[in-house]
C-alpha cells in the first residue's frame, strides 16, 4: 500500500478553521489547521499531509508570503485578508453609490504591496451621468490606474476585464452590492457564486460572499472573490506607510524644503502647491489627509493594547 507523503498546497476557499486547497498531486481536497497559531488565508502556499481514514488534510505550515492584503482588526492589530497576490481590482458602480476613500484605501493596500491595481466601474448599464462618472475615474488614470467601464448585465468590456486578469493572481474587492461575483460569474460561465439583490432597505448591498474564494480563470490566471465591504483600511502602520500608498503625492513630495514633510501643514510644502494649482486631485489628498489620521489612531490603539497585554503578564 502506498504511504502519501506531505506536499504542498494552495489554499483556494476559507471557512473559519477549514479550508479548500489545490494540491500539487492530487486535485482539490478539504483541510484542516493544525494547533491554533497557524492563520492560512486565500492564496497562501502550505505544506498539507493526508490524515489516515479521512478525506481531508492536515495544515502543517504556511510557506513564507510574496505579500498580504491586510487591514487593522478592532485592536488596531493587523489582519491578513489574502496572500501572493499579483493584482488588485477595485469594483464600483452606480448603486451603491461609490466610496471613493475606500478605493484610495484599497488602491494604497496595493501600493504597499508592491502588486499593480485597477479600478472597473461595473453597472454601466444603468450610469445615469456617464460624463461625472468618466470624469471621477480619470482622477486615477491620470495617475497611471487602469480604469475600465463594464457591465455584467450587458456584457461590455468584459473582453479588457478579461485580458486585465489573464495571467494574473488577482483579488476582486469594493463595497457589498456592486456585483464582483456577477462579474465573475461571466468571466468563468458560473463561478457558484451567490448573487444578492440590493436591501431596498438601506441600497447597501447584503454580503453574499461570506469567504473568499480563488477560482480559475479559462484564459488563465485566477482570481479571488472576497466578501463585500462597508469599509476598508489597510493596516497602514507609520504615516511613511500611507504617503507610500499615494504614489501622485510621494512623487510630489520630494520636491519639499523639509525631507521629513508630512505633507498637511508644513510650510514650503510643493505637495500642497500642487493641490492648490490642480495637479493633485483634491478629494484624493483629503483622502490621504484622513487615512494620515487613521493611522495616528490605530497606532495608539495598538499601544493601549501592547501596554495592557504587558501590565497583565507582570501581574501574572
Amino acid at each position: 500500500m502506498t504511504v502519501e507523503v506531505e506536499q504542498q498546497a494552495i489554499v483556494t476557499a476559507t471557512f473559519s478553521r477549514r479550508m479548500t486547497v489545490q494540491l500539487v498531486q492530487n486535485g482539490s481536497a478539504g483541510a484542516r489547521i493544525k494547533g491554533k497559531r497557524l492563520r492560512p488565508v486565500c492564496g497562501d502556499r502550505v505544506i498539507v499531509r493526508p490524515i489516515p481514514n479521512e478525506a481531508d488534510w492536515l495544515i502543517t505550515e504556511v510557506l513564507s508570503r510574496n505579500n498580504e492584503l491586510t487591514r487593522p482588526d478592532s485592536r488596531g492589530q493587523v489582519e491578513v485578508l489574502a496572500a501572493n497576490l499579483t493584482l488588485l481590482c477595485v469594483v464600483v458602480s452606480e448603486t451603491p453609490e461609490p466610496d471613493w476613500f475606500i478605493v484610495d484605501r484599497y488602491l494604497c493596500a496595493a501600493e504597499l504591496m508592491r502588486v499593480a491595481a485597477a479600478v472597473v466601474f461595473n453597472k454601466s448599464d444603468i450610469i445615469r451621468t456617464r460624463a461625472a462618472r468618466q470624469v471621477e475615474l480619470a482622477a486615477f488614470g491620470k495617475i497611471g490606474y487602469p480604469t475600465l467601464f463594464c457591465s455584467a448585465a450587458t456584457g461590455e468590456n468584459l473582453d479588457e476585464l478579461q485580458r486585465l486578469l489573464t495571467g494574473q493572481t488577482a483579488i476582486i474587492v469594493g463595497q457589498s452590492g456592486v456585483g464582483k461575483s456577477s462579474l465573475i460569474n461571466c468571466l468563468i460561465g458560473d463561478a457558484g457564486q451567490k448573487i444578492a439583490d440590493l436591501s431596498e432597505a438601506s441600497g447597501e448591498g447584503k454580503h453574499t460572499t461570506v469567504n473568499s474564494v480563488m477560482l480559475a480563470l479559462p484564459v488563465g490566471g485566477t482570481v479571488i472573490d472576497s466578501p463585500g465591504v462597508r469599509d476598508y483600511a489597510p493596516a497602514a502602520s507609520t504615516p511613511a506607510d500611507v504617503l507610500f500608498g499615494f504614489r501622485e503625492i510621494a512623487r510630489s513630495g520630494q520636491f519639499c524644503k523639509f525631507a521629513n514633510c508630512q505633507h498637511l501643514r508644513e510650510p514650503s510644502c510643493a505637495v500642497q502647491a500642487a493641490v492648490s494649482a490642480g495637479d493633485i486631485d483634491a478629494r484624493r489628498y483629503e483622502s490621504y489627509r484622513r487615512l494620515m489620521n487613521l493611522s495616528r489612531r490605530l497606532a495608539e490603539k495598538r499601544g493601549t493594547a501592547q501596554q495592557r497585554a504587558g501590565a497583565v503578564r507582570r501581574d501574572r
